[in-house]
């Protein structure tokens, strides 16, 4: 079994076989999450220490909601569950990465994209053109409506 450890040492924490996460000021890890199938990125969340024991513990993926300040098991009103087929934790141990199968319609994304990197950036020449933002994915994989009904979008002003 898994257990987190104190940080005690560098040598620990980069080159030894303890989980020794570290957690920002608001008690919080970065945690990337991508498809185990393609290795898409499907979204960017947090974890507090809770939600990073669940999601060990559980083997479904479970974040930290800073706009609802609440523990999230990822799936649980949508059905979009994330089962997590591989964990990985990067060398100085402040973020995590889930590889995951998305349980339903496969999407990770409220607003009903596969993905919530759905729009790219201009950068260099395209920004300095003026181009907008791009929709890389055309269709939505499922209307929101349906799904979340009036739950209170978590997207803050």
């Amino acid at each position: 079994m898994v257990q987190m450890r104190p940080r005690v040492s560098v040598e620990q924490v980069e080159e030894g076989e303890e989980l020794a996460p570290k957690f920002d000021e608001q008690g919080l890890i970065a945690c990337i999450t991508t498809d185990a199938k393609n290795g898409e990125v499907l979204m960017l969340g947090y974890m507090n220490r809770e939600a990073l024991e669940k999601t060990i513990q559980t083997g479904e993926a479970h974040y930290w909601s800073r706009s609802r300040q609440t523990l999230w098991h990822k799936g649980a009103s949508s059905g979009l569950v994330q089962t997590v087929e591989e964990m990985r934790i990067d060398d100085d141990q402040d973020a995590v990465l889930l590889r995951v199968r998305v349980a339903g319609s496969g999407a990770s994304c409220h607003v009903g994209y596969y993905s919530c990197f759905y729009r790219q950036v201009p950068v260099g020449a395209a920004h300095r053109k003026g181009q907008k933002l791009v929709f890389i994915e055309s269709t939505k994989t499922f209307d929101p409506q349906d799904v979340y009904g009036d739950a209170p979008n978590p997207t803050v002003l």
